[in-house]
């Protein structure tokens, strides 16, 4: 997992995709040059009819598991990104719910909320692309979580306050733990092997068929060859959302802090 994430934060996502569709050009294409030169046209094409049902069902059952992986990764993307949103939302909710606790313990929250945003839009979003935490955010939600524990209702109408405070906190550190464990990728190194092998095995059938006019089999050939590997590509692309140039952005936690006034008019008490 760690030389996947160095390698998309090194290299640019085109580059990659280049890449990717370079080598499985060049397997599948070569690969079935290979047999032809080595064993001829006229008897590769004894195998069409037989190869042929037998390709259809290998292309069903890698298209169907290529097809559920770029699903999941996409669904996991997208909740990341809720989940980011959710938790900017969720501090912004906080900031506006503490001008109307007690001020001391108002206040307290108020500096952890922003300090705690800028160490996530900041350090810890640099850390996300490694896939890791950042030991400076995670030391803010502790202090604004100290900070709301240690507030003490002063009248009838606090008590729900301070109970609104607690479900927003919880809400804002279900987010954090669902993005970080999202960072690292969800798809298993097992289902990614399965693909890999799956998708060798696929390019490689071509090789079986003798077709008697060469440019229309290897133009097929290579459509199938880029096509997996543009697939593969997404897949891997997707699986690690803050990982990249294709990574989600922080914009949400920029746009909760131009929703934080440093005074509020505080109701009557």
């Amino acid at each position: 997992m760690i030389h996947v994430i160095e390698v998309l934060n090194q290299i640019s996502p085109w580059v990659m995709a280049i890449v990717l569709i370079a080598v499985a050009e060049l397997y599948a294409v070569g690969l079935m040059l290979v047999t032809r030169v080595r064993c001829g046209a006229d008897y590769l094409s004894l195998n069409n009819e037989v190869a042929g049902f037998k390709f259809a069902v290998i292309g069903v059952l890698y298209a169907v598991l290529l097809a559920f992986v770029v699903v999941a990764v996409w669904e996991d993307y997208q909740d990341t990104a809720t989940a980011v949103r959710n938790e900017a939302k969720a501090l912004s909710d906080l900031h506006q719910v503490s001008f109307a606790l007690p001020e001391t313990a108002g206040e307290d929250i108020r500096k952890h909320v922003l300090s705690y945003i800028g160490e996530v839009r900041g350090p810890e979003w640099t850390s996300m692309a490694e896939g890791q935490s950042n030991a400076g955010a995670e030391t803010e939600l502790h202090h604004l979580s100290q900070a709301i524990f240690e507030a003490r209702p002063e009248a009838l109408k606090d008590v729900a306050l301070y109970q609104h405070a607690l479900d927003l906190l919880t809400t804002i550190n279900d987010n954090r733990s669902e993005r970080l464990d999202n960072s690292r990728g969800s798809v298993p190194g097992v289902l990614w092997l399965v693909m890999i092998a799956g998708g060798l095995v696929t390019l490689g059938y071509p090789a079986f068929f003798g077709s008697s006019n060469l440019w229309s089999q290897i133009l097929m050939t290579a459509s199938l060859a880029a096509l997996v590997a543009l697939t593969l590509f997404v897949a891997l692309v997707l699986d690690y959302p803050f990982t990249g140039d294709v990574r989600i952005s922080p914009a949400p936690f920029e746009q909760a802090l131009k929703q934080m006034p440093p005074h509020w008019d505080r109701p009557g008490r």
